[in-house]
């Protein structure tokens, strides 16, 4: 199993600050903002108040209530707090949900709409399964359509692996598109969803009118093989709290609970007042962050339309750019290195212009021609990078 390709550019943008070099980083799929002090501040009560102990599995009540109520009130998905498990980060929860459905040696798969996010082959790999990637074209904003859909489900297929907005290519389906590939799921009675939304409130109508999430799990025909999946690290800028958290039919999610108990038991104590802070008090901080990533996604694609040979989507949600850098195959770099795919314009570009981009092969077959560029950083960062890039992209030969 290959490391994680986020993770390893981070440590190569470490590496080359310590030597001192000016690094733009576009690779890390983190919030530049702090955690809002409202959510700090429980947490801080909470500690000094002793909330030191262990707790239950599954999560405090408490918080466990509070996703529930957020899950019927914002999405739709009738939600009892015994459906819902608290998990060390949404990997967590997709990793335990994968390791409920399958069953290794079956010979299982999962379906995985294509370009996604690092993680989910290697997660359906490990828990016995093959992953069947169904590709989504730049042409189409990286969606994939019904058709495709159907075409790509066999007597073997387990579940589906639903990322909507989406890493890395920073687009939310429309809310009917959801609902159509719903409709073909809706068929195919065996198939598992297991709907990743850790950046639903992410979106940006600013760019797409009348752009708005949907919830496959909000759907009857759906609800009974539906595993939701969330988490405060995105929205809320609590990547370092490790807070995630999953609600799922109830049979599934007592099984899933026993997981969690022979692994990692529960997350801190002093955490869960925060998290019923975050989902009932925190939403104005929450849109101040999202408006400012809805400029930088306008910013990020102006700056990346005036890169020579480049193919980009107008990024409409999460914190994501993908744009194609295929046209450049076959190239020279200023410095002589030869670019001949994903991972070399990447690497040449960290190493001569120090700007750091996460090369798009492990995102999925038919990504292996692009690159992901963060824009959860500044705005100053952001023209200065993608203006490095330009300027880089304008020598090669």
């Amino acid at each position: 199993m290959s490391e994680s390709a986020t993770l390893a550019v981070g440590a190569k943008v470490a590496a080359a600050r310590a030597k001192g070099h000016d690094v733009v980083a576009f690779a890390m799929g983190e919030p530049d903002f702090d955690t809002p002090a409202n959510i700090k501040a429980a947490a801080i009560a909470a500690l000094e108040r002793g909330m030191t102990k262990y707790a239950p599995t599954a999560g405090e009540k408490s918080a466990r209530e509070a996703v529930a109520e957020k899950l019927s009130r914002e999405n739709g998905i009738v939600t009892k707090a015994e459906q819902v498990t608290i998990t060390v980060g949404a990997k967590h929860a997709i990793y335990m949900a994968l390791q409920a459905i399958i069953e290794p040696g079956r010979g299982d798969e999962v379906l995985l709409p294509t370009p996604a996010w690092v993680s989910y082959k290697p997660l359906i790999e490990l828990a016995g399964a093959k992953c069947v990637e169904i590709p989504g074209a730049v042409e189409h904003g990286f969606r994939i359509t019904r058709e495709q859909l159907a075409e790509s489900v066999t007597d073997r297929t387990v579940g589906i692996i639903w990322n909507s907005p989406s890493n890395p290519c920073g687009v939310a389906y429309p809310a009917e598109e959801v609902r159509e590939l719903c409709e073909e799921l809706a068929l195919h009675e065996r198939i598992a969803i297991i709907s990743d939304e850790i950046y639903e409130k992410l979106i940006y109508p600013e760019i797409v009118p009348e752009l708005t999430h949907f919830s496959p799990g909000s759907l009857a025909a759906l609800a009974h093989r539906t595993i939701t999946v969330n988490g405060l690290s995105k929205s809320y800028a609590m990547t370092g709290w490790r807070v995630g958290y999953l609600a799922a039919p109830i049979a599934m999610a007592k099984e899933i609970i026993k997981l969690q108990g022979q692994m990692t038991n529960s997350i801190p104590s002093f955490f869960y007042p925060a998290i019923v802070e975050a989902l009932t008090n925190s939403a104005e901080g929450v849109e101040q962050m999202r408006a400012r990533f809805a400029e930088r996604a306008k910013l990020m694609h102006i700056a990346l339309e005036s890169v020579p040979g480049i193919r980009s989507v107008a990024p409409n949600a999460a914190f994501y750019a993908f744009p194609d850098v295929s046209r450049h195959f076959g190239k020279t770099s200023p410095l002589g290195a030869r670019i001949t795919s994903a991972q070399s314009f990447a690497d040449a570009l960290l190493e001569e212009v120090h700007v750091a981009v996460v090369p798009g092969e492990d995102f999925g077959a038919c990504a292996r021609g692009n690159i992901r560029l963060s824009f959860a950083c500044s705005e100053a960062a952001i023209t200065k990078g993608v203006g490095r890039i330009r300027d880089w992209v304008t020598q090669l030969r």
